[in-house]
């Protein structure tokens, strides 16, 4: 008969080896399999899948909290505090801004040449993601903005000599993007990059240099095809005005495939994983409030995943924001991130926010934190080892 301290050597036993392979899978910058949340985000048709199971972003935007951030201001004790209340109010993911404006983190000479980017730079993102994967948020990787061609900033003149030379985009995918990616894709935390934040805007306004697509879509094929290249995270683009830049059947996708291929020398690896647009109650004149209509009736490919981007925490035209989740859920897209959570202007923060994302956790909690029995932190990763400048 086996005794009772026979079965709890075998279990200490069991529990070492489970202890001892983990470990392992860390310190090689990988974290040890689970059931759902916390594991690398994929896709399966047009919904997301952490690990087996079907996840809905019930997110939000955290695009800064000091302009430019990383490699300027950045303050983990601010950022570890914030993340936590997220994850309290039922939220799984955030969209974050890597670089605001291009003034600080990066090195681009005056002709346009990316070189690549600070010790302080990698130093801040390196403690963003660590506490990303302590606290368990999601993060969306903006790595840049139509405010890096905006003449508001002083460098706008050399992003601007950067997109519009072959080679200088070349620089930025090598010496930018792809160290991102390399540094930080063994964090399942960093679950997309989106490439550009509203490049609409460099297209129409003279004050980002009314800049041809062409070259723009030359940066989204070219960087796309060496993410896909160097790792399984899910590409976008946050496109402000989808009914005309994102869809077929009223204007142009210029984020199809073969726009992207097309300008990455026929890449199949050029290509966006999900799409991610913008709503305003401004752009209800295009095609209504996409809220309460498929993505498809909206205009978008139906190929592929669709979330909100961004839209106001403080709700759409006579909905509330609560109503805005659940409405976007019922009509097939695949997750809304209000702008903001900590309410950079007037459109919302957690005040408003918060009450939506802690009812859409509610009713859907195996959808939020799929794999978890409830929203309570589960223990915490061990930190992934950050790799030297």
């Amino acid at each position: 008969m086996r005794t009772t301290t026979n079965v709890m050597a075998d279990l200490r036993g069991v529990l070492s080896v489970y202890w001892i392979a983990g470990t392992v899978a860390v310190l090689a910058g990988v974290m040890p399999a689970r059931a759902g949340f916390g594991d690398r985000i994929t896709i399966s048709d047009t919904e997301f899948r952490a690990g087996t199971n079907r996840i809905w972003i019930n997110g939000a935007n955290t695009p800064w909290h000091k302009w430019n951030d990383f490699g300027g201001g950045f303050d983990a004790a601010w950022w570890d505090k914030h993340f936590q209340q997220l994850h309290e109010n039922g939220i799984n993911a955030t969209r974050v801004w890597i670089s605001c404006s291009g003034d600080v983190g990066i090195k681009i000479s005056a002709n346009g040449h990316v070189s690549g980017c600070t010790p302080a730079f990698w130093r801040d993102l390196d403690s963003l993601f660590r506490i990303a994967q302590e606290r368990q948020i999601y993060v969306m990787a903006t790595l840049m903005s139509f405010d890096h061609f905006s003449d508001k900033y002083p460098r706008n003149q050399r992003w601007r000599n950067m997109i519009t030379d072959s080679n200088n985009v070349d620089s930025l995918v090598a010496n930018y993007v792809v160290p991102f990616v390399n540094r930080y894709k063994g964090n399942p935390w960093l679950w997309s990059i989106d490439l550009c934040n509203e490049p609409d805007w460099i297209y129409e306004n003279a004050k980002c240099g009314k800049l041809p697509w062409k070259p723009i879509q030359a940066y989204f094929g070219k960087a796309s095809a060496a993410v896909h290249a160097n790792s399984g995270i899910l590409v976008t683009v946050g496109i402000s005005m989808a009914p005309k830049y994102l869809s077929d059947k009223r204007a142009a996708n210029v984020l199809s495939d073969n726009a992207l291929r097309a300008m990455a020398g026929g890449d199949p690896r050029a290509h966006v994983d999900f799409y991610a647009p913008h709503y305003y109650d401004w752009q209800g004149r295009y095609n209504h409030n996409p809220f309460y209509m498929s993505p498809i009736a909206y205009g978008l490919p139906g190929a592929r995943p669709a979330l909100f981007g961004e839209f106001p925490s403080k709700g759409t035209a006579s909905h509330t924001t609560a109503e805005d989740y659940e409405s976007a859920y019922e009509n097939g897209w695949q997750g809304a991130m209000g702008w903001t959570s900590n309410g950079v202007d007037e459109t919302g923060s957690l005040v408003k926010l918060g009450p939506a994302t802690r009812a859409f956790r509610a009713r859907h909690n195996a959808l939020v934190f799929p794999g978890k029995e409830t929203d309570e932190p589960a223990a915490l990763a061990v930190p992934i080892p950050a790799p030297k400048p």
